[in-house]
């Protein structure tokens, strides 16, 4: 199931409602599809996984910048980096990233095959060695980068410090001691942009398959999980 067939599924930012009226409402089969089909803008190369509007409010872009999330339970402010990086470097970003979070880690893989935009479901694996990690990871990098359905996080919650994956392709970092990150995204040429806006702050489309979904469950067997919260 590609971009085209999974247009009325529409997956909007997360915790925000979808338009009445979206960019796309008025276009042609065609003029969707072709819209749907470019994975280009300037020298930024989407994966398969999500497209913008076709309004194009945000223009996918390079770069991070610096955020505070907000816990709205425990009133507790944690600093965020917020990333996009361009499909050939994308996933190698990623897997420095997790160097930072020492040599065992807790893993959650966020899933929305089955769920219809309507939430998602997290799957949760603690202690795994890095190593072992990232050379399962490696295993499933076509699913990871190119599945809309499917999103991690690596976490070690000693710290803590956590690195996310999100179904959206971008690349979120949360603690209390960032440096060593922004020092890996800037080696990467992933420079620090106060003004980048990300794919999630405005209208935007997944997409997921059949075959990303089998992949998704054979992942989940080789990480060990079993059960599920969310």
């Amino acid at each position: 199931m590609g971009f085209l067939k999974r247009f009325f599924k529409n997956v909007f930012h997360d915790g925000a409602t979808a338009p009445t009226g979206n960019s796309f409402e008025h276009l042609s089969e065609e003029q969707i599809e072709a819209h749907l089909g470019v994975n280009r803008y300037n020298s930024f190369e989407l994966t398969d996984a999500v497209r913008p509007s076709y309004d194009l409010k945000v223009v996918p872009s390079q770069g991070y910048r610096r955020d505070v999330y907000h816990d709205e339970e425990t009133r507790a402010s944690v600093p965020v980096l917020m990333a996009a990086a361009t499909k050939s470097v994308l996933f190698d970003v990623f897997m420095d990233l997790l160097e930072p979070l020492g040599s065992e880690v807790d893993v959650v893989l966020e899933t929305s095959h089955t769920r219809d935009g309507a939430g998602h479901v997290d799957l949760y694996r603690e202690h795994i060695d890095l190593p072992v990690l990232k050379s399962i990871l490696w295993e499933y990098e076509d699913l990871l980068l190119n599945d809309g359905c499917t999103g991690i996080a690596v976490l070690n919650p000693n710290i803590p410090l956590e690195v996310q994956f999100d179904e959206h392709k971008l690349l979120i970092v949360y603690g209390n001691e960032l440096t060593s990150f922004a020092e890996i995204l800037d080696d990467r040429y992933v420079r620090n942009s106060d003004d980048i806006r990300f794919i999630t702050e405005a209208e935007h489309v997944h997409s997921s398959s059949e075959k990303y979904q089998q992949q998704f469950e054979e992942l989940k067997m080789r990480l060990g999980m079993d059960g599920h919260y969310c």
